[in-house]
């Protein structure tokens, strides 16, 4: 069984990738499921979140303002680590116990895909057998970002730049996805990166 993980920046393209992965028939795992099972309500740490930063991130019926965090942590450095260090453990626990269980209940000609933005960041890479990076130039993500989120260039900027440079993630990969046209230029790319995915599985199944 081969375990990808695939990442890249923000607006670069990942959650597409990943449903075209899996209409391919990859089995998929997402950070962002993750994040919001553990972020359930009555959860601890929802709890803590409300603890850190106040009700004003939260709605009357207190469900998560997610949008109004965002804007929160990516304005500042210390409130985006305090957010990090509540979420990433159960998040990331929640993912390994995910990809665990694939790998003993499904057969071994299966392909296990994990979407993680912070791969790299939280040095997960040793999870995976090959990482595959997701990429867009800026000028593309920064107008997806406008269209897709209502931000402003500078806020866009701004994101961009909290987290690892997609360049340098993109020289840390094993495989790099050019995603700088529309859906069908997409496809192609993943097209063939499924191909190149089931060739390194066998390959990884001959040497079993």
């Amino acid at each position: 069984m081969l375990r990808v993980g695939l990442t890249g920046g923000i607006a670069s393209g990942k959650s597409a990738v990943l449903r075209l992965l899996q209409q391919r028939g990859a089995v998929v795992f997402s950070a962002d499921e993750a994040a919001r099972a553990v972020l359930s309500p009555k959860s601890s740490a929802l709890r803590q979140i409300r603890e850190a930063f106040g009700a004003h991130v939260f709605a009357t019926d207190g469900t998560l303002l997610r949008s109004q965090l965002a804007a929160l942590i990516f304005q500042d450095a210390q409130a985006r680590q305090t957010l990090n260090q509540i979420t990433h453990p159960p998040i990331l626990r929640l993912l390994a116990a995910q990809i665990e269980s694939a790998q003993c209940e499904l057969s071994p000609q299966n392909i296990v895909i994990a979407e993680i933005p912070l791969l790299y960041e939280d040095r997960l890479q040793s999870w995976f057998d090959v990482v595959a990076v997701v990429s867009a130039s800026q000028e593309i993500r920064l107008q997806r970002l406008a269209e897709r989120n209502g931000l402003t260039r500078e806020e866009g900027i701004k994101r961009l730049k909290a987290q690892i440079p997609l360049e340098e993630k993109a020289a840390y990969a094993d495989i790099v996805i050019e995603n700088n046209g529309d859906l069908l230029a997409l496809s192609e790319e993943v097209k063939s990166l499924w191909q190149t995915l089931q060739t390194l599985n066998a390959q990884k199944s001959h040497e079993i």
